[in-house]
């Protein structure tokens, strides 16, 4: 059993002046922490699964990549289960910085929706767009979730913790 190291991070945000301010805050404070989580893990316990269903940290960032891509920018995803895992040439790094530049288009997105009931601007033909409250809504509960795995896993890996 690898000897715990405890991280230091932020606590969550308490303050935000409007629902949506709420939100984002919530929403970047997880996608921070998931980052965190993954940046740094050494190769290749990052993309070894370590539970029988075969989830691993570094396909848990791959596949909130692909969420964000299509929950924000309207990308379509034909095979979800696929995005668990990450292509073997991709690196930690790699991952890492792919997720965090989805997420700054993301935001460039979210910078435009002044109103939480407005739908998502992304051009989906034939699939309407949720509103801007329910897209933040999900990727809060859809990051959290896998967060919640990503600390799990790493501490497996080797021993690091963190919220």
């Amino acid at each position: 059993m690898p000897v715990t190291t405890r991280r230091n991070d932020t606590p969550p945000p308490r303050t935000g002046g409007s629902e949506t301010e709420v939100l984002r805050g919530f929403l970047d404070y997880l996608r921070t922490s998931i980052a965190a989580k993954v940046d740094g893990a050494p190769e290749p316990q990052a993309r070894t699964a370590a539970v029988p269903s075969g989830t691993n940290l570094l396909g848990l960032l791959n596949h909130l990549t692909f969420v964000e891509r299509s929950t924000f920018l309207g990308e379509d995803v034909t095979d979800w289960q696929a995005t668990f895992q990450a292509a073997p040439a991709d690196s930690v790094a790699d991952v890492v910085a792919r997720y965090r530049e989805t997420v700054e288009r993301a935001n460039d997105v979210l910078d435009r929706c002044a109103d939480p009931g407005a739908p998502v601007p992304r051009a989906r033909p034939g699939r309407p767009a949720p509103s801007i409250r329910w897209a933040l809504t999900h990727m809060i509960e859809e990051t959290g979730r896998h967060a919640g795995h990503a600390d799990i896993l790493r501490e497996l890996i080797d021993g690091t913790t963190g919220r």
